[in-house]
């Protein structure tokens, strides 16, 4: 995959230097990743969308990989990232792109669908589901939810634990957290809800050895030298920036994504219970105007493009298909 994909710098929002990987030619389909991950997630999805006659493109969000790496909480919100978007497909096809995101790339694609609904022809989004507009910070919240137990968004929260953990090791941070949050980890981990008086978010997380089928050691240490490289600040910014995005977005609380758009995600991840009773996939796609379908895969986790690539890439290619 490496030897066959180009990468191409783009100016970003503010100035900041993106790094896009790119495949193939045709109409452009832009993947946006979540954390912790970069264009790399996208390994598997990129040779079949390009062999579907598009020009596929993943994003290293900046925070990650070989894109810019801002200090400061507020570069991350919604908007600033979905400006990064914008540029990207102004960059690559001026005509607009399909948007395809995971995780906190699932909310920068709607949030793009939103603000610049002329440059987006159509939205996958993946794991993270596309609810309506809520005008309540996200700190508050989880809070409230967790008050006794370590919820690992509230453990970012805060500057400087986190990185701390994390960077440690960057090699045992991909696999442990990784693997948790599969559908392959053992039954009773979770790697979003750590016991009380826990003080770390990876400590007593299983290592797995042998790896899950679907991740290589030379996938795991990719992952974890564009850590070592570039830190974990950047990333985990995001989620300090929720706050600033329930202002930010208000404007946009009464709009719906108005383009086509399918929502897939894994069964058995476990970001689908995260807030207690709440089956968070029931309806994941209220802000959905023209929805084509919703797909949860069997025994599948949260990093459902990278744990079942084939399935995914049937159900992408196929909705592509009919957009021509």
């Amino acid at each position: 995959m490496l030897s066959e994909t180009n990468f191409r710098y783009v100016k970003g929002a503010n100035g900041t230097r993106l790094r896009v990987a790119v495949s193939g030619t045709g109409p452009l389909a832009l993947m946006v990743h979540g954390f912790p991950e970069s264009w790399f997630s996208w390994r598997h999805q990129m040779p079949a969308i390009a062999a579907a006659g598009f020009t596929a493109a993943a994003l290293d969000v900046r925070g990650y990989g070989g894109s810019d790496k801002p200090e400061a909480i507020e570069a991350y919100t919604i908007t600033e990232l979905a400006a990064d978007i914008a540029a990207v497909i102004d960059a690559l096809d001026p005509s607009g792109a399909v948007l395809i995101g995971h995780d906190w790339g699932a909310p920068q694609v709607y949030g793009t669908a939103l603000i610049y609904p002329r440059k987006v022809r159509a939205v996958v989004g993946l794991s993270v589901p596309a609810i309506n507009y809520v005008d309540r910070k996200p700190s508050e919240f989880w809070a409230r939810t967790y008050p006794d137990q370590l919820f690992y968004q509230t453990y970012f929260w805060q500057p400087g634990p986190a990185e701390a953990d994390f960077e440690a090791d960057p090699h045992r941070t991909i696999r442990l957290f990784y693997y948790a949050l599969s559908g392959n980890r053992p039954q009773g981990v979770s790697a979003i809800v750590r016991p009380a008086g826990a003080t770390s978010l990876l400590a007593g997380l299983p290592d797995p050895d042998p790896l899950p089928p679907w991740l290589t050691a030379e996938d795991v240490a990719y992952y974890a030298e564009s850590f070592v490289r570039g830190g974990f600040r950047g990333p985990l910014n995001r989620y300090r920036a929720q706050d600033i995005d329930v202002d930010q977005l208000r404007r946009y609380a009464d709009s719906k994504i108005e383009q086509p758009a399918i929502f897939i995600a894994g069964a058995h991840d476990p970001a689908r219970s995260m807030i207690p009773g709440v089956d968070r996939y029931a309806d994941p796609v209220p802000r959905f105007a023209d929805c084509r379908g919703v797909h949860l895969l069997d025994g599948i986790g949260h990093w459902v493009q990278q744990e079942a690539p084939a399935a995914v890439n049937q159900l992408i290619v196929a909705f592509l298909g009919t957009l021509r």
